[in-house]
């Protein structure tokens, strides 16, 4: 009888503590979204232009923004989930395949351009294109989402400062100096370094990007690059979709100490959702299903089926390590405790991966996700920090720097055939 009496109360005990921390999470989550309606959230990047032209060719005529969940497979944003998740600001990913030629990634690119143009036309009660801080929290307290532009690679520019000048003519306020390829001017991430860093001719870029008010995206480049074009800029720099390197080490992560000099350029880092970013077991999961790839290749050359035969072996008894809403926030937990609160923001890359951690599926999941840093003692005025009020000085900085480089000096005449 008293054993059974044990069972019972345990049970009950467990009831309570379950019931307790549900309520405790939906706490943290009202809380969260309470934070997130008081300032615009930034999301660094989404890459729902890329989205549309592979699906549609750009055809709002055949893919309503309103409901994107039951193509297939599904994209991960849409207007009611944006609005789900509290978004308050998106800067939008004009992105290219950066292996075609340069010329035709100009005429791409614009295209991507365009289609936010006509984003914000065909949805002018969710949308309306910021161009600078003061127009976001204009945009944001009228209730719409602010939508900015942001370039993922400078061979988008095609070695020319004028077409640079010309893309933030049409509204471009970030690029990222590389994406995947390493350019005449600056080496990449995801390619063989050939500069050390940035050329003299990729220094002027920077410099030109500072005098037109554009911020410097480092996501995607090499240590060096990074190291390289924050001593150049006179603005603070951003990484608008990277991690920490120290938690996982992938090359498109930020090493620490190139984190210490983004605190002392007052820059931001945008902390992402990208799977093999985030989690280290399964950045080495694929680490290793690579390399048994080449070595069935190198064992059956000329043989695909042979190859394809063996990977579907090796994957039918492993199964890839999941990362989580949590290890998102624990590459936010080390950043803070690195270079400070102040210097972190948040960078999706929604609708450019086609898997997402655990508990952030879509975007309409950042209020989950800012409800976990509550959960982990921050405060409400620190979550307003990441949320918005950084990447919001890190423009105002810029701008400001803007503003007195335009004083001072003329656009700049350098072409790249100027260096040897």
């Amino acid at each position: 009888m008293r054993f059974c009496i044990t069972i019972i109360i345990t049970a009950l005990l467990f009831s309570v503590n379950l019931t307790f921390a549900q309520n405790n999470n939906d706490d943290y989550r009202q809380q969260a979204i309470e934070i997130l309606e008081s300032v615009p959230l930034f999301d660094g990047h989404n890459d729902v232009p890329w989205q549309y032209r592979n699906r549609v060719g750009y055809k709002f005529s055949e893919l309503d923004f309103y409901e994107t969940t039951q193509l297939d497979p599904p994209m991960h944003t849409d207007i009611p989930r944006l609005r789900e998740g509290r978004v308050g600001a998106q800067w939008w990913s004009v992105y290219v395949n950066a292996n075609i030629p340069e010329s035709e990634a100009v005429k791409r690119t614009l295209e991507q351009v365009d289609f936010v143009h006509r984003l914000v036309e065909k949805y002018p009660d969710h949308f309306e294109l910021a161009l600078t801080a003061d127009d976001v929290e204009r945009i944001f307290e009228d209730g719409k989402i602010a939508s900015l532009i942001g370039m993922e690679g400078g061979h988008s520019i095609n070695n020319s400062l004028a077409v640079l000048r010309m893309f933030y003519q049409l509204g471009a306020r970030y690029m990222t100096i590389t994406h995947n390829r390493t350019l005449d001017w600056a080496d990449a991430a995801g390619d063989d370094p050939q500069h050390d860093g940035l050329t003299e001719f990729g220094e002027e870029v920077i410099r030109e990007m500072n005098r037109l008010g554009m911020l410097v995206d480092l996501s995607h480049t090499t240590p060096a690059t990074m190291k390289d074009a924050i001593r150049v800029s006179e603005a603070p720099v951003m990484f608008s979709h990277s991690n920490a390197r120290a938690l996982t080490g992938h090359p498109r992560n930020v090493p620490d100490d190139v984190l210490q000099m983004t605190r002392d350029n007052n820059g931001i880092v945008m902390v992402t959702f990208v799977e093999t970013f985030t989690s280290e077991e399964r950045r080495r999961f694929f680490s290793e299903r690579a390399a048994y790839q080449r070595e069935m290749e190198y064992l059956y050359p000329g043989e695909p089926d042979s190859v394809s035969h063996y990977m579907s072996q090796w994957d039918e008894i492993r199964e890839a390590p999941k990362s989580t809403l949590e290890q998102v926030v624990d590459h936010i937990d080390y950043i803070r405790d690195q270079i400070g609160v102040n210097h972190i923001g948040i960078g999706g890359d929604y609708d450019g991966i086609p898997t997402l951690p655990l508990g952030l599926e879509d975007v309409s999941t950042y209020p989950d996700l800012f409800a976990e840093l509550l959960r982990r003692g921050y405060s409400e005025d620190e979550l307003r920090q990441i949320a918005g009020l950084n990447m919001l000085r890190v423009m105002r900085d810029a701008e400001e720097v803007s503003r007195q480089l335009r004083a001072e000096r003329e656009p700049s005449e350098v072409l790249i055939d100027d260096f040897d």
